[in-house]
């Protein structure tokens, strides 16, 4: 299993991936061309975002990616890390560690000074696993408007 940059050609894949994702949350449902056209922005603008995947025996198997902005608070550039998924028959091997020690390198490499994520509520599972590699609760909470 080997964790690389994701390409134009892995688009179809990561829109199966990000289907699997958004038919588990709350607040999201798949759409492959809004996917496929949010996906092939971050490719085509590395200062948008970065995309990796994880690979077994050259099939996606996973995939992470971050969103680059500017905190006013901080001062300095942060990431919001948008989507890790891993495919169900794949999870617990140790992939989806490997995609957040890779978007966590990423992210110090691109002088970001924070990384930021939104998790369902009711996914405990998720947020255990994050707190497991060092995120901890924010007192803020997340509010949205749809334009």
């Amino acid at each position: 299993m080997k964790i690389t940059p994701a390409t134009v050609s892995d688009i179809p894949k990561l829109c199966e991936l990000l289907a699997l994702l958004f038919s588990q949350e709350a607040d999201f449902q798949p759409n492959y061309e809004a996917q496929h056209r949010g996906l092939v922005h971050i490719l085509n603008n590395p200062d948008v975002g970065l995309i990796f995947v994880a690979r077994k025996n050259e099939k996606v198997v996973g995939m992470v990616n971050l969103l680059f902005t500017f905190s006013t608070a901080l001062g300095e550039k942060v990431a919001l890390l948008e989507d890790l998924i891993v495919l169900p028959n794949q999870r617990r091997k140790g992939i989806g560690s490997k995609l957040l020690k890779q978007a966590i390198e990423s992210a110090h490499l691109n002088n970001c000074h924070r990384i930021t994520l939104l998790s369902d509520l009711v996914n405990e599972s998720a947020q255990r696993f994050y707190r497991k590699h060092g995120f901890s609760f924010s007192a803020m909470i997340p509010m949205r408007i749809l334009l």
